[in-house]
């Protein structure tokens, strides 16, 4: 009897944490393709690649009241060359009820929250630095040996760390988010800010097929000067960006204008452009997507101009085509053509690529 007692003791001591964790959900989505790339300033090789593959667990337990606790905490998996558990992906915790939601932690920002309408490609070389403003410029730092965009979540605006966000209820399709990065150890160091890094605020309307967004984003921070008193880097930064799209039955359409200096062109003001007397005008990036779905079928194309704002550079011309097919729900393969037009500009040649790929969601 005494035997029965404990085993059921012991049995009930396992299964409450379980039964405290059943709103769990473990999730992650495997992304590997055989790429082709080829650009003018480099010389033309074979990859397999990994797309942005990540692993997570996120869920939520109900308060009462109507009041819930959030949480996600997603990683990225390198699938091709073992690089586990990295990169600035979702992780964050907070709560959620009728007043909307108050989340903390590293989260994507309503300034891809508009301007992803365009993200519609499996590639991960589709939707970077060459093709939105928001793309992570690499290369730059302030200091040698210094993660000059530690401040900013790695020089991307798809996600920002040590933020707080809140997002409002939907009203009939309307909804806004303002966010605040901030990351008080940089400062007096780097000049950053005093108090807050970065804020950003976004309002969209999502209802039926159709979806418009608008967003601003602003770091305000110091002038740092070399040894001569000459300013280099300036910090006081901004940027909006615009998106429309329209989705009804095979047909999805999506838009996006952005403008101003929230990116490394922008942030970094090298010093041989004063040198040499090198102006720089205010960087701005259009671009347009759709895709056409038949069957279990897809076929996407996108055209965009980036202008980084840089005196004797041209606009580069992307162009992208894509087919996918979709064996069910959760698994695709695909085939896409990343295209670059970059004449005259010097940090960036004209790029040819073909990733051939595939795709399970779990």
């Amino acid at each position: 009897m005494k035997k029965s007692v404990l085993a059921l003791a012991v049995v009930a001591a396992l299964a409450a944490p379980l039964a405290a964790q059943a709103d769990t959900i473990l999730y992650g989505s495997a992304r590997v393709s055989v790429d082709y790339n080829d650009e003018s300033n480099a010389d033309a090789y074979w990859d397999v690649f990994n797309n942005d593959s990540r692993l997570g667990v996120m869920g939520s337990e109900d308060l009462g009241g109507g009041l819930s606790a959030i949480y996600q905490y997603e990683f990225g998996v390198d699938v091709t060359d073992g690089g586990n558990f990295q990169g600035n992906r979702p992780k964050f915790v907070g709560l959620k009820g009728s007043f909307g939601s108050i989340t903390l932690g590293t989260q994507e920002t309503p300034y891809y929250g508009v301007t992803g309408v365009t993200d519609i490609f499996n590639t991960g070389r589709s939707f970077g630095a060459t093709s939105w403003l928001g793309g992570s410029f690499s290369g730059y730092t302030l200091n040698p040996g210094q993660d000059r965009t530690a401040a900013s979540g790695g020089g991307s605006l798809s996600r920002l760390d040590n933020s707080i966000m809140y997002t409002s209820p939907d009203f009939n399709g309307f909804s806004a988010a303002l966010m605040f990065s901030m990351n008080g150890s940089l400062n007096d160091a780097q000049g950053w800010s005093n108090n807050i890094d970065i804020w950003n605020i976004s309002a969209k309307y999502s209802n039926g097929p159709f979806f418009a967004g608008v967003t601003y984003i602003s770091l305000e921070g110091d002038q740092l000067v070399d040894a001569g008193g000459v300013p280099y880097v300036d910090l006081n930064l901004d940027q909006w960006a615009i998106g429309l799209g329209y989705s009804s039955g095979p047909f999805t359409i999506g838009f996006n204008y952005e403008q101003g200096t929230y990116n490394e062109w922008g942030l970094l003001k090298p010093t041989w452009q004063i040198d040499y007397g090198r102006n720089t005008s205010t960087p701005w990036n259009a671009y347009l997507a759709g895709s056409y779905t038949f069957g279990n079928n897809v076929i996407s194309a996108a055209y965009g101009q980036l202008d980084t704002g840089i005196s004797g550079q041209d606009a580069m011309e992307n162009y992208l085509l894509g087919y996918q097919y979709n064996f069910s729900k959760r698994t695709r393969v695909w085939v896409e053509y990343i295209g670059r037009n970059a004449d005259g500009n010097f940090f960036y040649g004209d790029q040819n690529a073909v990733s051939i790929g595939t795709r399970v969601d779990f």
